[in-house]
């Protein structure tokens, strides 16, 4: 059986590590979080352009900066569920371009990207919106067989019924599974491109 480690464990293994690093290792792993950081800024649109933070480092230290940019760009590339998600997802597709260096065949893979996540946003609210109605039908239905009488005047919200919650959650998780495969694949194809 193997032995889980405790964090103090982890930790004073990673400090030994880093004592035993390389002056050519703790410049790597420098440039990589600069550029870890510079996507970070870039993301939070506090910067216009990794350029400036990456072109100022030696061209060996450039690689990895634009590595560390690229992990951190690629994780803020996902399926979006509300607009503020989907405005960080397509800002992060705008950083892929800029890694790409304006390559037609990045950009062409970026404008893939887009369309894949706004499909993904408009099939969402297309399937929320018919589920509602439809649970809102049933719930009117029942409440009329019960009453003997129209429902009108009687506001439900579908979203809160148990039946809608089920539904939603499998249905959700179903068109996800279906976007994330298609995302993950252009993800992976634009890492290869780019060398990240």
């Amino acid at each position: 059986m193997a032995e889980i480690k405790s964090t103090m464990d982890l930790v004073m293994e990673r400090a030994s590590r880093i004592g035993k690093a390389s002056k050519e290792e703790l410049e790597l792993e420098e440039a990589r979080k600069k550029g870890v950081q510079a996507a970070v800024d870039f993301l939070d649109a506090k910067v216009e352009s990794m350029g400036p933070v990456i072109g100022e480092l030696d061209s060996a230290l450039q690689v990895k900066a634009r590595q560390g940019a690229g992990e951190s760009i690629m994780r803020n590339i996902f399926l979006p569920r509300d607009a503020a998600q989907k405005e960080r997802a397509e800002r992060a597709v705008q950083g892929l371009a800029e890694l790409g260096g304006g390559s037609a065949e990045v950009m062409a893979m970026c404008r893939e990207i887009v369309s894949v996540l706004a499909g993904y946003q408009q099939h969402r609210e297309q399937l929320r919106d018919q589920l509602e109605e439809q649970i809102r039908m049933q719930y009117e239905q029942m409440l009329a067989q019960q009453q003997g009488m129209q429902a009108e005047g009687v506001k439900i919200d579908p979203t809160r019924q148990p039946k809608f919650l089920e539904e939603w959650g499998r249905i959700e998780a179903e068109l996800n599974s279906q976007y994330q495969n298609a995302l993950d694949q252009m993800k992976d194809q634009i890492r290869l491109r780019l060398g990240l």
